[in-house]
């Protein structure tokens, strides 16, 4: 049987979703992730995180790849504060949640928290710079600054 024929076209990858300013992106625990103790590998959560944050970048409109090969630049994390609560565990449903926090000319804070149900597991505050391809920070593009401005979170509100 040859299954690349008449292949589903229904099936896309997983994508997360911005509501009220905040990035939402749910992932699952795999075998892979984990260590021989059957949780987490600490290394792991950041992979969890750099998906939720490229994930956001894609729905507010920024073609990352499209600026690297202009030769425009990318980010790159410069910066990271993380905390670990509690440990993630093989098929967990996990959750995480991404706020723009400060936008600055050629950078921008993230916090990012992973929870669980409604049990944080980690957080982290992530510091990105948009970089030339020799590695000097470089003014973020115009339209990219203006959709973080648009997401940026209120430091007022309730979480």
């Amino acid at each position: 049987m040859d299954v690349t024929n008449n292949l589903p076209s229904d099936i896309t990858p997983h994508e997360g979703q911005i509501r009220d300013r905040h990035h939402y992106f749910a992932c699952r625990v795999y075998y892979e992730d984990t260590d021989f103790s059957g949780i987490v590998y600490h290394a792991n959560y950041l992979r969890y995180m750099e998906r939720a944050r490229s994930d956001m970048l894609h729905q507010l409109g920024m073609d990352q790849r499209a600026a690297f090969e202009a030769d425009e630049g990318a980010y790159a994390v410069v910066d990271m504060h993380i905390k670990y609560i509690a440990p993630a565990k093989f098929q967990d449903n996990l959750l995480v949640i991404s706020s723009v926090k400060k936008l600055r000319k050629a950078s921008v804070e993230i916090e990012q928290i992973i929870m669980r149900g409604d049990e944080k597991i980690a957080s982290a505050s992530v510091q990105a710079a948009f970089l030339t391809p020799t590695g000097r920070p470089r003014r973020q593009p115009e339209a990219w600054t203006k959709a973080f401005a648009a997401v940026i979170a209120d430091d007022n509100e309730q979480k």
